[in-house]
Parts: C-alpha cells; sequence; structure tokens
C-alpha cells in the first residue's frame, strides 16, 4: 500500500503532521504539501513559473505552489510510481457546501481522482485544530474502512469531522453538499501608502442546510462524507437549452 498525503495548510500543518502520525503503519507513506497556507487556491496549477520541490528535516517535501500543483508534480514525475491512495488535510476549518469549490484540501484529493486514484479530503469542522487527535483517529479509521473495501476503481470523497473529543466514535452519514448564502461584503482598509485594500469577506450563511447535507450532518454531531464528482454538467438543463437556442441534442 502506497499512500500520498498532502493538504492546503502547509507543510508545517499540525493536521498534515496528525494525519500522516495516524496513517502510519498503513503503508509506505510519502508527504508533498505547499510551502505555505494555499487555502482557497481551489484547482489552480501555476503555470507561469516553474516550480522547486525542498525537503523538510522531518523528511516531508514541500513545493513552492498550490495544493493541486503538489499532487500534480508527485503524480507526474516527483515519485516515480502510482499511488493506491491519495489523502488531503486534515484542514484547519470546514469544507462544506459551495465552499468545496475553492478548498485547496478538496483540490489536492481531485488531482488525485483526475489522475484515477481513490482520494479522500479530510476537514474539521471548527478551526483551531480542537480535538485534532481524535479526528485524525476518526480518519484512519475511516482510511481502513475505504481500504478493506477496494481500491480497485478511482472515487473522491470529501469528509468534514466535528471537533469532538469521541469523534472516532461519533456517527457517519453519507450526505450531500449543502449551499450557502453569498460572502459577506468586502473590508476595506488602507495600506501605509494611504490606498484602499480589500480582503474577501467571511462566507455566508448556510442556506441550503437540510436533512441529508453536509451542514446539518456536522450541525448534528456526525461526521459528514460526501462522495463528490468532477462532471459540471448541468444534465438537467441540456433539453432546455437545446430548444431555447434552436440546437440539436
Amino acid at each position: 500500500m502506497r499512500i500520498l498525503i498532502a493538504n492546503d495548510d502547509g507543510y508545517l500543518a499540525p493536521g498534515l503532521l496528525a494525519l500522516v502520525k495516524a496513517c502510519e503503519g498503513l503503508g509506505q507513506i510519502d508527504v508533498i504539501a505547499p510551502e505555505q497556507n494555499a487555502s482557497g487556491t481551489s484547482n489552480s496549477l501555476t503555470l507561469g513559473r516553474p516550480l522547486s520541490v525542498y525537503t523538510a528535516t522531518n523528511g516531508f517535501r514541500y513545493v513552492n505552489g498550490t495544493p493541486s500543483d503538489c499532487v500534480h508534480v508527485a503524480l507526474t514525475g516527483l515519485l516515480g510510481y502510482k499511488p493506491d491512495l491519495v489523502l488531503s488535510g486534515i484542514n484547519n476549518g470546514a469544507n462544506m457546501g459551495d465552499d468545496t469549490l475553492y478548498s485547496g484540501t478538496v483540490a489536492a484529493a481531485t488531482e488525485g481522482y483526475l489522475f484515477g486514484i481513490p482520494s479522500i479530503a479530510f476537514s474539521q469542522v471548527d478551526k483551531g485544530w480542537g480535538q485534532l487527535d481524535a479526528a485524525a483517529a476518526m480518519a484512519r479509521s475511516l482510511v481502513e474502512q475505504v481500504i478493506a473495501g477496494g481500491l480497485n476503481e478511482a472515487f473522491l470523497l470529501n469528509v468534514n469531522i466535528p471537533n469532538h473529543a469521541d469523534a472516532i466514535s461519533l456517527p457517519r452519514c453519507i450526505t450531500r453538499l449543502g449551499r450557502r448564502h453569498a460572502s459577506e461584503a468586502v473590508i476595506r482598509q488602507l495600506n501605509p501608502r494611504g490606498e484602499t485594500i480589500y480582503w474577501i469577506g467571511p462566507a455566508g450563511d448556510a442556506r441550503e442546510a437540510g436533512e441529508g447535507t453536509d451542514f446539518y450532518a456536522t450541525a448534528n454531531g456526525s461526521v459528514s462524507v460526501t462522495p463528490l464528482q468532477v462532471d459540471l454538467t448541468h444534465h438537467a438543463g441540456l433539453p432546455v437549452w437545446a430548444n431555447r437556442l434552436g440546437l440539436p441534442l
């Protein structure tokens, strides 16, 4: 068993170290993570400059790029082999609903999935790394279940873990993505030169958080496990737009 582990909080993040330690004994583990925090970078690849790979004192390798860069470089030459499983996380905060489109944590796992490798993204619901060891234990338990069920075809799972001391014993729910309201307004400040600068505002509140969603599951003390896919096609809209534009379907 060969496992590639990445994240988006950077190679020094406590969540990455916790996940690596939790997975020890499952097989050969290689860690390739971003040099710096790359949260919110989604599936971006760095194309305008070369990338460099460094090795930390603990053996983790890190890349001066995005989470997707890390996994892409790993799978297209750095590792020299195709892993059996790609893991990403554990992220400092939830990746649910619309957040998954922006998440670097989910993007790292998605990159593995695009290369035909079973991939899982792990996040804690609340920021601050509270009960991180418990979350890591839950992550290992889920990984063991997944391995036992077979890794014969690619899949992409997005897992959100409540910050509970008994995380490993929490119910696990298969969920769909919820939805959020629009983000709050940008935050305006003045830089030392008196010029206006802008910070992206906080994420909006959950808009669709009913039973069956990731928001509902975690709010009610369950681990949310959401199977994802990459196909963004609005299939129900195909005949609608064919008719509207007078095009064959």
